[in-house]
């Protein structure tokens, strides 16, 4: 049996991270973890099996946008390099500046990826964004045509291609593209749209989202992520392979806003539609005005929903960024992956309970209003 391999996990403290540390760490899949991030666990909302987990890697605090701290992430109390480097680290936020992106996600991964190179570690795993390609209504391959529909995926791309062209020099990269990431943590993907279920049950109206039921909105869960990134890293050095290999991932459930909408009805016991193409093509004249009237709307709810069960600080809000309500899909095939490494979706369709799950342990964290 081969020896376990030593890990590095940039960007290890986010969403997707925590969930991949606590993967490895409880089925003892790793001779040694360190996390690289900018945040500190004590700080960023970890529940307890998170935090449980998190005391049992080394947790180094780190500039990824700095060479110097690159380089000192990467090299063990030994001296000697790491076998995996799965990059999670990037700039998640909307609305940033363009310069932002340009350092939080492109020169990140370059520096990361030429680090990666120059000590040959066997493999490097980027996570990458499934926005990149063009947002029609026809599930999208790995080879399709990319045209990234927000400005994260924009720069998620450049990143991409930085990397491949690393990957002609002799890096040994996988890059993953997933769907919508949902799952323990997550602040963002579906669970703003949660956020306004429970703020239209406090309203007692309506909830109705722009377009149309049938706009694709495909998801893939954050433990199906989580082992993917291990599961290919094995496959590339275990199937010999070399230079880059792109990897879509996205569950069989190939969800829509009809398919979340009832999920939230049913949680929240509340009536649920779509404006329709009509009013959503006249609210896309004037996006950032429509943009504001509907977050008007939510965010004092929810303010009041916080303060009355003193509840002061918490990372959750129904703030939508008009990026996200133009009508692109999220339309991806997330079968080569199963297909080429025999890797296999725990949670092929998207049930009502995996999104009630992370409502109660928001709920046990004392983040989300507990009735």
């Amino acid at each position: 049996m081969a020896p376990k391999p030593t890990i590095l996990v940039l960007g290890g403290v986010g969403f997707i991270g925590r969930n991949f540390v606590t993967y490895l760490v409880e089925n003892d899949l790793a001779a040694e973890i360190r996390v690289v991030d900018k945040a500190l666990p004590e700080t960023a909302y970890l529940n307890k099996r998170f935090k449980d987990n998190f005391a049992k890697v080394e947790v180094m605090q780190g500039n990824l946008c700095s060479p110097a701290s690159v380089e000192k992430c990467f090299t063990r109390a030994d001296g000697s390099s790491f076998d995996y480097v799965i990059n999670l680290a990037a700039e998640t936020k909307f609305s940033q500046p363009k310069e932002v992106y340009q350092d939080r996600i492109v020169e990140l991964s370059k520096l990361c990826g030429q680090e990666a190179l120059k000590r040959n570690v066997k493999v490097f795993v980027q996570m990458s964004s499934g926005e990149v390609y063009e947002g029609s209504k026809s599930a999208s391959k790995e080879d399709s045509k990319t045209k990234p529909w927000n400005d994260i995926a924009k720069y998620k791309l450049e990143a991409d291609v930085a990397l491949q062209e690393l990957a002609q020099k002799g890096l040994n990269l996988v890059i993953l593209r997933p769907a919508i990431v949902y799952g323990l943590g997550a602040v963002g993907g579906l669970t703003p749209r949660l956020i306004c279920g429970r703020v239209y049950k406090k309203l007692d109206e309506k909830m109705k989202f722009l377009w149309t039921g049938d706009l694709r909105i495909n998801t893939v869960h954050v433990e199906d992520v989580a082992r993917a990134i291990f599961h290919t890293a094995n496959w590339y050095i275990s199937s010999g392979q070399a230079g880059a290999v792109i990897f879509n991932l996205a569950d069989e459930n190939d969800t829509n806003q009809e398919v979340v909408n009832t999920h939230i009805s049913s949680i929240f016991d509340i009536e649920t539609g779509f404006q329709g193409t009509a009013t959503s093509t006249l609210a896309k004249l004037n996006m950032k005005g429509a943009t504001e009237d509907i977050n008007d709307k939510h965010l004092p709810p929810w303010s009041n929903l916080l303060k009355e069960q003193d509840i002061r600080s918490t990372p959750l809000t129904p703030y939508l960024d008009q990026e996200l309500l133009y009508d692109n899909a999220v339309s991806i095939d997330g079968t080569k992956v199963t297909v080429t490494t025999g890797f296999k979706y725990e949670h092929p369709k998207l049930h009502e309970k995996s999104l009630r799950i992370i409502i109660e342990d928001f709920q046990q964290m004392g983040i989300w209003p507990r009735d």
